[in-house]
């Protein structure tokens, strides 16, 4: 289950290179093993979090296809 987390701690944001300017976007962060995200329009919003591994099943399963499609959510 991910943390939801408002202590706007520091860390370093990207956003996918491949990312469209449409605000239809997330950033990326890491460290000492807690993976965060955020809206990348809301940066002072909100930010979710999940340690490395289960970070790590979440790209493989996405890569796979196994999360199904936002209809099936």
């Amino acid at each position: 289950m991910p943390d939801l987390h408002d202590d706007r701690e520091h860390f370093n944001w990207r956003k996918a290179g491949r990312s469209l300017n449409n605000g239809a976007c997330v950033e990326v962060a890491s460290r000492a093993g807690i993976i965060a995200i955020r809206d990348s329009q809301d940066f002072s919003g909100l930010t979710v979090r999940y340690n490395a591994g289960a970070w790590r099943s979440f790209v493989v399963a996405t890569k796979n296809g196994d999360l199904g499609t936002p209809a099936t959510w």
